[in-house]
């Protein structure tokens, strides 16, 4: 009897849905959630110790991985990396999202009106993730360089963050953000979260957010929340402008471009303004 059945073997049956679990298969799936931007490469060893697991059995595991390309070998050949397969699982979760399919047609028409880059992005914990991006063939279109599909960048110090933030109250905003001051990005950057909170509370009551230069000096950001059917939000859409200040004849005429196609893809997902009896407050002034 191998290593695996071993263990199998003295793990006590669990009731319910439990008892359906693949104990292997769970393991081989936890230890590639401890790759990160932190750990980009792990030992064997290291994972056995991780996981208090015979090295056979790690060692098994991680050549099944090998083999189907969710994790490779470093030119040393001691340490491991994710793989290629991992990457297009990611794309093809991000390509998979109804959120994408509804919102995608949405951004194309939106970036071809103003001839600036567009965007759809989500929150995950502390920071953004962008799902859906339109660039047109222009010089504006140079940030597509920096910014994908999959980019992740810190929310609590982004024009697009803010707009996904307005949901949590202050506890909550504590709780995600424990420290006492906040990572800097910028002199813009609010310096603790109940700063961040009166800043996004002031966004959420005006509708949208308009930020000059907030995260870098030559990027504007153009947002507005998606909600959906519950009221709540559920994605920011954006609009990128290369310069750190906008043409002041063309703010409006923009501002109101972004809240439409935001209204349109929140109305896509059954949202009901006057159900979720939310105000939103017509244009007036800039959200910076």
């Amino acid at each position: 009897m191998n290593d695996d059945a071993i263990q199998e073997a003295n793990e006590p049956a669990d009731e319910g849905a439990d008892r359906y679990n693949v104990p292997a298969l769970e393991r081989g799936l936890r230890m590639l959630g401890e790759f990160s931007r932190e750990n980009r490469t792990l030992t064997a060893p290291e994972l056995a110790r991780r996981f208090k697991l015979p090295r056979s059995t790690v060692f098994r595991l991680l050549s099944t991985l090998e083999n189907l390309g969710f994790i490779e070998r470093t030119e040393g050949g001691r340490e491991y990396r994710l793989g290629l397969a991992v990457l297009r699982l990611g794309f093809e979760y991000l390509a998979a999202l109804p959120l994408n399919e509804l919102g995608l047609p949405l951004l194309e028409r939106l970036s071809q009106a103003s001839r600036y880059p567009t965007n759809l992005v989500v929150r995950d914990g502390r920071s953004i993730v962008y799902v859906a991006k339109v660039s047109p063939p222009s010089p504006q279109s140079l940030f597509a360089s920096s910014v994908n599909v999959g980019t992740r960048l810190p929310a609590h110090a982004t024009v697009l963050g803010r707009i996904l933030l307005e949901d949590l109250s202050l506890p909550q905003l504590r709780e995600l953000y424990p420290e006492e001051h906040l990572e800097s990005f910028s002199p813009n950057t609010p310096r603790t979260a109940v700063e961040l909170f009166d800043m996004v509370q002031a966004d959420r009551q005006r509708g949208y957010v308009l930020g000059e230069g907030f995260f870098e000096t030559n990027i504007s950001t153009i947002a507005a929340p998606v909600r959906d059917h519950t009221g709540n939000v559920v994605a920011a859409l954006g609009m990128t402008v290369t310069s750190g200040h906008i043409d002041e004849s063309r703010v409006e005429e923009l501002v109101k471009e972004v809240r439409e196609a935001a209204d349109e893809l929140s109305a896509l997902l059954n949202y009901a303004p006057a159900a979720s009896g939310r105000n939103v407050v017509p244009l007036r002034g800039r959200g910076l």
